[in-house]
């Protein structure tokens, strides 16, 4: 039995462990946060960590099959750098959210991030319809969360 699997899984746990404990250490629930008005219908706080786990072990394991069933060295290279483009949207999301508390920059913000899944769906869909599949329940959380992002303004702005 080949073990071919071991490096390719081991980096894509790696990096999707990097990019959430990036964006947890980013995220900040203090005072700011806890003051803000919200939709009633916003998840309760235990909800977010299982969502996000969830989701970046569904985007590693759609990383992997995908980088694996590429037909070229070009189309890996392109899964990684799609995933990379990803992960920076993904960070810089939180670090507008909370660390610099302009809601409103991450709702436009978080219009990108939402059209990098949609690319991650269709270019790893192309190649392994179960990776593309594995990433529908990342496109529709941050379809959730962008609604919440865009209340947050509505309810709270203007910001700066």
């Amino acid at each position: 039995m080949s073990k071919s699997w071991v490096i390719p899984v081991s980096i894509a746990v790696i990096a999707a462990m990097g990019v959430a404990m990036l964006g947890a250490t980013i995220t900040d629930l203090g005072p700011w946060y806890r003051s803000l008005d919200k939709p009633s219908w916003t998840p309760p706080g235990p909800v977010f960590p299982i969502a996000w786990t969830t989701i970046f072990a569904l985007a590693a394991m759609a990383a992997v099959t995908t980088w694996r069933s590429a037909p070229s060295r070009a189309a890996r290279d392109w899964v990684i750098s799609l995933f990379a483009l990803n992960a920076f949207l993904n960070v810089l999301w939180s670090l507008l959210f909370f660390r610099m508390q302009r809601p409103d920059w991450a709702f436009a913000e978080v219009l990108l991030l939402w059209l990098s899944i949609l690319l991650l769906i269709v270019y790893c869909g192309r190649i392994s319809r179960l990776a593309g599949l594995l990433l529908l329940p990342y496109l529709a959380w941050v379809s959730v969360a962008a609604a919440l992002n865009w209340q947050v303004v509505e309810l709270n702005g203007p910001f700066g």
